[in-house]
């Protein structure tokens, strides 16, 4: 029987991942105060040596102001440099590609952690950055969501509109955050485009109410994206950056009110730019893969270069887009934290452990370790 295509190796642009299976960037928020622990080395080693040929580190913030809550990851300082390098490193020796994703939270930051019940954090003397620690947007948008406080709803917090002058700092913090993971070792990055992140905010409509040079047509919101990319790839190059989209997601309340057009002129852009992948969120992230119409073919058709593909996908869905050429590799997330060995049981036809999701975010261990793999269930029955 021949081998199937998602365990067949690929070469990019002179890089070679030893089949089509990638880990998606999936937060942990368990930095301290920017930095690494043996929780992150551990979890982000589980999946290399778990077999996929790409794994991405989660979203790493490009600037403190632009971190989600206190346990989001940084590189905004070269002091991430060394101990961010520890994951880099581990992973390359399973052999695998080690990318990490480039973020800001944009109006999603400052927030308590998912566990701590995802609200609006406390002014406390544990926070020493406060008042420069202000969530920003591109518009003074509130997110039409309700958060669990004190017993009550209440609304998220307020954004201030970033002002023009302040947009050039925002694209030199991509800049040197990509500097800074080179040379913490990382094979690549990913641009955080997608879910209603700072630059997604940017593009649609929805968030997006300026009406400088930032604001109003497809063209100006999709600007600030595009002169980001641009930047990373200057520092990068093109053959070591990616970017992850989300066209229809309505994750973090973000909406627009024509995404194809927006979508088709900025990976027509990205393609100029001759960035090695996009990563497309199809549907509705972690939701169903039809919540709006899209036309993914059309950014398959438009990027030359790899195409990942994202969102609900087992192993019949993904050897059937791979077979049929609509895209390149497949990201699998809430599979890979359920089953350790998740690459050995698709091989193998074997049936897959339920993840559960009410240990998500947990904080701990439970629901990210103690999953058994396939050859442990075997000596058990």
């Amino acid at each position: 029987m021949s081998e199937k295509l998602l365990f067949s190796p690929m070469t990019i642009r002179g890089v070679t991942l030893k089949n089509r299976i990638v880990v998606p960037p999936m937060h942990q928020y368990s930095a301290e105060k920017g930095f690494p622990t043996d929780w992150h080395l551990m979890n982000a080693g589980k999946f290399a040596a778990g077999g996929a040929g790409l794994v991405i580190v989660e979203s790493t913030k490009v600037e403190r102001r632009g971190c989600g809550t206190i346990g989001d990851l940084g590189i905004w300082d070269d002091k991430f440099i060394a101990p961010l390098s520890r994951l880099a490193g581990f992973i390359k020796q399973q052999n695998a590609v080690a990318g990490i994703q480039l973020g800001h939270s944009g109006r999603k930051a400052r927030a308590s952690r998912p566990w701590e019940g995802d609200r609006p954090l406390e002014r406390s003397a544990e926070i020493e950055d406060w008042d420069a620690w202000t969530p920003v947007a591109p518009s003074a948008i509130r997110a039409k969501t309700k958060t669990f406080v004190n017993g009550t709803f209440a609304d998220v917090s307020e954004p201030r509109a970033l002002e023009l002058s302040e947009i050039p700092g925002i694209i030199d913090d991509f800049k040197r955050a990509t500097a800074n993971a080179i040379a913490a070792g990382f094979d690549g990055v990913e641009i955080h485009g997608a879910n209603g992140y700072l630059l997604d905010q940017f593009a649609k409509d929805g968030t997006n109410k300026r009406t400088d040079a930032y604001g109003g047509s497809i063209e100006n919101r999709a600007k600030l994206m595009l002169e980001v990319s641009k930047a990373v790839v200057g520092e990068a190059g093109g053959d070591r950056t990616g970017i992850r989209i989300s066209p229809v997601t309505p994750a973090n309340d973000v909406s627009d009110s024509n995404p194809q057009p927006l979508f088709d002129y900025i990976v027509d852009h990205l393609n100029a730019l001759k960035l090695t992948y996009i990563h497309v969120i199809e549907g509705a992230t972690g939701g169903p893969r039809d919540n709006a119409p899209f036309d993914y073919a059309s950014l398959r058709k438009r990027f030359k270069q790899a195409y990942i593909a994202n969102n609900g996908y087992d192993f019949a869905l993904a050897e059937k887009v791979l077979e049929a050429g609509a895209a390149d590799l497949i990201a699998f997330g809430k599979p890979f934290i359920s089953n350790p060995d998740l690459v050995e049981r698709l091989k193998a036809g074997a049936p897959l452990n339920e993840w559960d999701k009410a240990t998500f975010y947990g904080g701990g261990a439970k629901g990210y370790t103690d999953y058994p793999t396939l050859k442990a269930t075997e000596a058990a029955e």
